[in-house]
């Protein structure tokens, strides 16, 4: 019985340890909710951190990113943590320019941020890209999030 107990651990940590993939889903269905949610934010980038198996994770992870510098004191802490996802954001677009959910996220964000940031030179591009592709969209988080920020 021992053993089986051992191996069943032993499983866990092997899947833990190698990786599975972060749920998409999950992220997608709380990624609004982490701007509010310093505890979900910062669970969600350390899961991403761990697994970044597509260019969709991987724009997720800067969206997240640039959400926590809501949820950072410093000044300069904030704007660090602001410039690291930008950064991400900027490379998830480079590998896949032509991902609609990428753009979206990229588009949340720039439609969110400050304007003295001025992060906000894909607006315009994003938008018609995402009314153009709109209907290759097949996940309902992915529609309620392109309507909200379409229509903010």
């Amino acid at each position: 019985m021992k053993g089986i107990i051992l191996y069943f651990v032993f499983f866990i940590f092997t899947i833990k340890s190698f990786g599975m993939p972060v749920d998409l889903d999950y992220i997608r269905n709380h990624y609004v909710q982490a701007a509010s949610d310093k505890k979900l934010c910062l669970e969600m980038i350390n899961e991403l951190e761990k697994e970044l198996s597509t260019n969709v994770h991987l724009v997720y992870l800067g969206a997240l990113q640039t959400i926590r510098a809501n949820h950072v004191v410093n000044p300069f802490s904030k704007l660090r943590t602001f410039n690291k996802g930008k950064a991400t954001i900027a490379q998830a677009v480079a590998l896949d320019s032509n991902n609609i959910e990428i753009r979206l996220i990229r588009l949340s964000v720039q439609k969110k941020c400050p304007a003295f940031l001025g992060y906000n030179k894909n607006i315009k591009d994003d938008e018609e890209f995402l009314k153009k592709h709109k209907g290759q969209i097949n996940s309902l988080p992915l529609m309620k999030l392109l309507d909200t920020v379409l229509n903010t």
